[in-house]
């Protein structure tokens, strides 16, 4: 792991990654560490474990940013390339273990790709 100091508030919030199988809002997670940091701060361990290949993040309804633990990602190499559901009942976000592939386009060189699935999940139906 790239982060060189393991402070409080760095495990704090990787205990929370460590204990949630599901994505987490940027708009919960501020809630939730409220009273041990501030917003600034939060983002800051974020980004730095976006760089190390810790968590993932996308953009959800609404243009909500949520964050997920990554799988078998590394500082060099997000392997995080599947599709995110929200169920529109409980509001729940989690990844999805299926992959998909683009087609090539042609005249475009395609960097990052996102998949945003909005539906009803399994304990909703």
């Amino acid at each position: 792991m790239g982060i060189t100091r393991q402070t409080k508030q760095v495990k704090t919030l990787l205990n929370i990654f460590d204990n949630n199988e599901k994505a987490i809002s940027v708009v919960d997670l501020i809630k939730l560490l409220e009273a041990q940091m501030n917003k600034t701060t939060v983002y800051r361990i974020l980004d730095k474990l976006m760089d190390d290949g810790v968590v993932h993040s996308f953009v959800g309804k609404g243009g909500l940013k949520w964050y997920a633990k990554c799988q078998d990602c590394s500082c060099e190499t997000h392997n995080d390339v599947h599709p995110h559901f929200q169920c529109k009942t409980c509001g729940e976000v989690e990844c999805l273990s299926v992959s998909f592939t683009l087609p090539p386009i042609n005249g475009y060189m395609v960097e990052s790709a996102s998949l945003f699935i909005v539906g009803v999940c399994s304990n909703c139906l």
